[in-house]
């Protein structure tokens, strides 16, 4: 059976504290605290730019033993390269990332909503371009890449390089499409994604009832830990409103151990 790291997709939310983190944490500090209750992050600022040696050296720092970060493929390769041109800015950002050593999890390869199976040569060319020594995912949006022939086409590239086919729930593709990949994974790494309608203005609380569909992927888990040796998965605060609760409302479901953010106010702290 493998191993599952829960967490969610950023740390750093005025509205997580007093909510989730001890009310009167400042932001230096929040960090240390996800750490103590998550053993894994996603990061969303390096899609927006690679991070800085500086930015690098603090996560390293600050991430205990067993700790992991994944990261976001810049957004210069995906959305405004398109994955073609692009080979330089993804040297820099693999140069750089390397140094968070076995503190890096994954990295995430966000494909543009309206990048379809039409640009199949470029993202072929791309997949080839990918160090092997760095685990990736490619979350697909438009549905044209879940469709046969291109599905078997993309599952045989994947394969061959050893990169996730990233599970989403989420408004791009159906939840179905991907439980139909279940047993067709691509590497020994999963990688899943819970996103939501980005219509929630604050974050501090659950606002939205998804037992259903967490149910749904607590049993498809149940089937993806016979087939992986290790899976990450992260919730985005538009899931339900507030991902720490929602993490943890998943982890207690697959049957992991839960550390309650009342604990942060009486466990000495490690900063």
């Amino acid at each position: 059976m493998s191993e599952v790291h829960i967490g969610t997709q950023g740390w750093n939310y005025d509205d997580w504290v007093g909510a989730f983190y001890p009310r009167g944490s400042r932001a230096s500090e929040l960090l240390n605290l996800y750490t103590r209750m998550f053993d894994t992050v996603e990061i969303d600022s390096s899609f927006y730019a690679i991070p800085s040696e500086a930015s690098i050296k603090s996560w390293l720092n600050r991430a205990p033993d067993g700790f992991t970060y994944s990261l976001k493929l810049p957004q210069k390769i995906t959305h405004e390269q398109r994955l073609q041109d692009c080979e330089e800015v993804l040297v820099q950002f693999c140069e750089r990332i390397r140094s968070l050593s076995d503190k890096l999890a994954m990295v995430l390869i966000q494909l543009p909503p309206d990048l379809s199976a039409r640009s199949w040569s470029a993202f072929e060319k791309f997949i080839g371009l990918l160090p092997a020594d760095i685990r990736f995912a490619v979350e697909f949006r438009d549905p044209s890449w879940t469709i046969e022939p291109v599905i078997d086409r993309v599952v045989k590239l994947l394969s061959k390089h050893e990169v996730a086919i990233a599970l989403v729930e989420g408004q791009w593709i159906q939840r179905g499409a991907w439980f139909q990949l279940l047993d067709r994974p691509t590497s020994p790494l999963a990688y899943v994604r819970w996103m939501g309608p980005r219509n929630l203005t604050e974050f501090s609380h659950v606002q939205i009832n998804r037992d259903r569909e967490l149910k749904e992927w607590a049993d498809a888990f149940d089937f993806l830990r016979q087939r992986v040796e290790t899976v990450y998965g992260y919730f985005s605060n538009y899931f339900q409103g507030h991902s720490p609760a929602s993490a943890n409302q998943f982890k207690q479901m697959i049957g992991q151990p839960v550390i309650e953010p009342e604990s942060l106010i009486t466990q000495p702290s490690l900063f």
